[in-house]
């Protein structure tokens, strides 16, 4: 288990602030299959998970829906034949919060349950 995937992951405000460099390199290891992306000047973590069919696809999503629920914190979800593709970003910064690589790494713990 990932011990990054164990951390708590805070409240967020507005201005709070987004990781820099050198915790992105602190964190990125943890999570190497993570793709960092940047959309509309918002940086995102994101990564594909490749599934056999629809219906495990499907299954995942709903899963990953539950995690996210819980933890208060929801990612883009976007279900297709054979794959899930999740991004992560904190949407009252605009960017990206330990939070983020956080949930991607329990993201990955659900993938690999």
């Amino acid at each position: 288990m990932s011990e990054l995937a164990h951390q708590q992951c805070e409240a967020c405000r507005s201005d709070a602030p987004r990781v820099g460099v050198d915790e992105i390199n602190e964190l990125k290891p943890a999570i190497p299959e993570w793709q960092l992306v940047e959309r509309g000047g918002i940086q995102k973590l994101e990564r594909v998970y490749t599934f056999d069919n629809f219906r495990q696809a499907l299954d995942f999503t709903r899963r990953a829906g539950e995690l996210a629920e819980q933890a208060g914190h929801h990612p883009a979800l976007l279900t297709e034949w054979g794959r899930v593709t999740v991004t992560w970003w904190t949407h009252k910064i605009r960017g990206l919060h330990r939070n983020d690589f956080i949930m991607a790494a329990r993201t990955d713990e659900l993938f690999s349950a």
